[in-house]
């Protein structure tokens, strides 16, 4: 009888054992989410100019997506921060502009459709340019000579690879001061709103 009883909860065991494993296998990983940040200055000095603009852009400001925070500058030359940001400028943490492993590239197509950053094709910063290219039309935004206003290209994501080899996806929502919706020649500039979705497993996978 005791022999028995122990066969039985032995096959209850290998039986919950073996439900435990299916369950892993079938297991789904959680959909990534969409991080929003907001006026987060791009180099701004303190000194301002008419009207409330800052006056120039003299250093970067770094940010890391994986702890959705800004760098101190005192880190500029290590791989705690992926992407740096000086007026229309960004910069990746890879080539000349830091140690890491840093790459990217401005993809069009809606920020929610593209669920897969690519194998190939990733620029690094260098001399000759940066990955993610200057100037109006460019990369990411059109400057209007007019107005004097900086406005993001519609359906432009930029395709990171981070200072540590894994991937991000960032679409910039504003270049002023609390996101105006029309942006004027008063609106304070240089500060990003942006929204980023990050991969923390290493994976491809945005989505």
């Amino acid at each position: 009888m005791k022999t028995t009883s122990t066969f039985a909860l032995l096959a209850l065991a290998i039986g919950f054992s073996s439900c435990s494993d299916d369950k892993d296998e079938t297991a789904v990983a959680p959909a990534l989410q969409a991080t929003t940040v907001n006026n987060l200055a791009a180099g701004v000095t303190t000194a301002n100019g008419g009207g409330g603009q800052p006056t120039s852009a003299t250093k970067y400001t770094f940010f890391s997506f994986a702890n959705n925070a800004q760098v101190a500058t005192a880190d500029s030359n290590t791989t705690k921060w992926d992407v740096g940001f000086r007026g229309t400028t960004i910069i990746i943490n890879g080539g000349n502009s830091g140690p890491g492993q840093g790459g990217a590239l401005v993809q069009s197509g809606l920020f929610a459709d593209i669920a897969t950053a690519p194998e190939t094709g990733f620029k690094v910063d260098a001399a000759s340019g940066k990955a993610i290219t200057t100037g109006s039309g460019m990369g990411w935004y059109n400057y209007d000579g007019a107005t004097n206003i900086v406005t993001p290209i519609a359906g432009k994501v930029i395709l990171v690879r981070t200072a540590t080899g894994k991937y991000a996806k960032v679409e910039i929502v504003s270049y002023y001061q609390n996101a105006p919706a029309t942006p004027t020649a008063t609106s304070v500039s240089r500060y990003y709103s942006f929204r980023y979705v990050y991969q923390p497993d290493g994976s491809r996978n945005l989505k």
